[in-house]
């Protein structure tokens, strides 16, 4: 999977956890502190989130950010305790943005 097909996973889990949780865009918004229309373009794929906006989202979701990430792992990554997986996919991430 590579980083265009990450970030577009991870942008659906947010949608997908939304929606399971029974949130509109407009509750994530204000439990984020984010503007309802930025969690629109978030979820559209217009915007990319940031890791502090990753943060933000999982925080008013009430999950780790790691939950928003595939849990597909490469056969030359070592996973310990997943952090250093999770700390991975978010530098990855950064780079794109």
């Amino acid at each position: 999977m590579d980083i265009r097909e990450q970030l577009s996973y991870v942008i659906g889990k947010i949608k997908t956890i939304r929606n399971e949780k029974g949130l509109s865009q407009m509750e994530l918004s204000l439990r984020s502190n984010l503007s309802q229309s930025f969690i629109a373009n978030v979820e559209s794929g217009k915007k990319q989130p940031s890791v502090s906006t990753l943060l933000k989202i999982a925080d008013a979701l009430e999950m780790s950010p790691q939950d928003f990430f595939p849990e597909h792992v490469e056969q030359n990554e070592q996973v310990d305790d997943g952090k250093e997986r999770i700390k991975g996919k978010i530098r990855k991430l950064l780079e794109i943005l």
